[in-house]
């Protein structure tokens, strides 16, 4: 398997993910640019995710979020800390699911479609360097399966920070 060839995801959702870490790590591999590197890992997800409408990355820069890459309808280009389901994960450092985003005081609606999503943080060197976001049309779309497994993701990516 190569880093690049279409894969299937048909085994268990452990198993699944496991093949996504080895895919991530061989994208990642001698590579130190990091948009590019957020590009193809956003890309990564969003082909092996289902029911998603969006996932990308946002960047700190100074006291907000700024659009990184991403795959899906235009989106917000900037969000304030502590403000939405991305300015509250970096500004808590922690990951944040949100069953239904009409549920979530204050979430900033870029896609209409969007009805739940999950926020993990990227933190490097105790510092939250950016988000990832996942959105989804679907309402309850994300578990505590995926949060752990999306947690690790962020982790490998911050390996090659």
């Amino acid at each position: 398997m190569t880093a690049f060839e279409r894969v299937e995801y048909n085994r268990t959702r452990e198993e699944n993910y496991e093949l996504l870490f080895r895919q991530l790590e061989a994208l990642l591999e001698g590579e130190t640019n990091r948009i590019a590197n957020l590009a193809n890992a956003s890309a990564l997800l969003y082909q092996f995710l289902d029911e998603v409408n969006w996932a990308g990355f946002y960047l700190m820069e100074g006291e907000e979020l700024v659009l990184g890459p991403f795959q899906g309808l235009p989106a917000c280009v900037r969000i304030p800390l502590g403000k939405g389901v991305c300015g509250t994960s970096a500004e808590r450092k922690e990951t944040i699911l949100v069953d239904d985003v009409d549920q979530f005081p204050g979430h900033i609606a870029c896609d209409a479609a969007s009805r739940s999503e999950i926020v993990v943080p990227m933190i490097h060197q105790g510092e939250v360097v950016g988000v990832l976001d996942i959105d989804s049309p679907v309402l309850s779309r994300f578990d505590q399966v995926d949060r752990v497994h999306l947690e690790r993701y962020v982790e490998i990516l911050m390996k090659h920070w």
